[in-house]
């Protein structure tokens, strides 16, 4: 009985081993037949993922694989070997999808270090704003995304009042790298975030660390019109401003006094003379504006200084004719 015993697991471990052998001969047989495709149809072999890649996600056996690709196609910066591809702990720098090929580009080198500065376009640096659900698109400007930053603050000088605002957009065309903390977005959901982190020159750094301390910043989504890290030229850059007063009907000005001059009836000279009701007057356009046809007005005017500066206005009668 016990030599029974022996005898089948002696053929169990046969019948094992051969089955190994017969695996290990279809993998080997597969790979030469792909080899030899590759050879005969001039294609190169290179390394794609095998699954979605987000940024900082590591190569492995089991994400990568090799492909066949034609030898005039091969994208600048393939790895043409899985052993070469993970050499050094290499991690994914951007997004990689499925059979897309794995580029030096898109991943890190040395210690595979997963940062944001490895992303960052060369002659770039990286800057947050502050940003909220208001000054940031309701979460919809998400990382990798081009957004315009605006500035909105107070009109300062003489005459000037709260209601009195200016917009003036400071830089165009610019990649957000990440919201908050996240330097991607798997689902592409919106993002509400509290700062916003983006590439900037170091020209444009300076420009909103400024901007930051005068008025509120707030981001315009654009669509995406140009590569990623490409900057505009210089003279592309140009403030446009929008000011409260170019907004809406002319402004209305109260006179406090009437333009007629006189005194009481045929009594007492110490009688005062009766109020009169306060005179509406608009601002009138500048002179350049007015058309070489338009009437020159000839009525009464008012004067109001602000500051230094004299300005005058047309005043009509309440409520009767100019």
């Amino acid at each position: 009985m016990q030599g029974r015993n022996l005898v089948l697991i002696a053929l169990a471990v046969v019948i094992g081993i051969f089955a190994v052998i017969l695996a290990n001969s279809y993998f080997s047989g597969v790979e030469e037949k792909q080899a030899a495709i590759a050879e005969e149809q001039r294609l190169v072999r290179i390394v794609v993922a095998t699954q979605p890649l987000e940024f900082g996600a590591p190569l492995t056996q089991q994400n990568l694989k090799l492909a066949n690709y034609p030898a005039t196609s091969v994208p600048e910066g393939a790895f043409t070997s899985i052993a070469e591809a993970l050499k050094d702990n290499r991690v994914a720098l951007r997004p990689i999808v499925i059979n897309e090929p794995v580029l030096r580009s898109k991943v890190s080198g040395t210690d595979g270090r997963a940062t944001l500065a490895a992303i960052l376009p060369d002659g770039f640096r990286a800057m947050s704003i502050p940003i909220s659900n208001t000054t940031g698109v309701s979460g919809f400007v998400l990382p990798g995304t081009m957004v315009d930053v605006m500035l909105l603050r107070q009109i300062e000088g003489d005459g000037a009042t709260q209601a009195d605002q200016r917009a003036d957009m400071i830089l165009e065309n610019v990649q957000v790298l990440a919201i908050d903390q996240t330097a991607n977005d798997k689902e592409g959901n919106p993002i509400p975030g509290r700062t916003a982190t983006v590439a900037v020159t170091p020209t444009d750094a300076q420009r909103l660390a400024m901007a930051d301390r005068m008025g509120t910043l707030y981001l315009t989504l654009r669509k995406v019109e140009a590569q990623a890290g490409s900057a505009p030229a210089e003279g592309e850059r140009v403030a446009r401003t929008m000011t409260s007063r170019q907004l809406g009907l002319p402004r209305l000005v109260i006179g406090g006094r009437s333009g007629g001059g006189g005194g009481g009836g045929g009594g007492g000279g110490s009688a005062a003379p009766a109020p009169s009701l306060p005179q509406l007057a608009s601002i009138s356009p500048p002179a350049a504006a007015r058309t070489p046809s338009a009437p020159i007005y000839t009525g009464p005017a008012m004067t109001v200084v602000r500051g230094t500066e004299p300005t005058s206005y047309q005043v009509g009668s309440l409520g009767g004719p100019r």
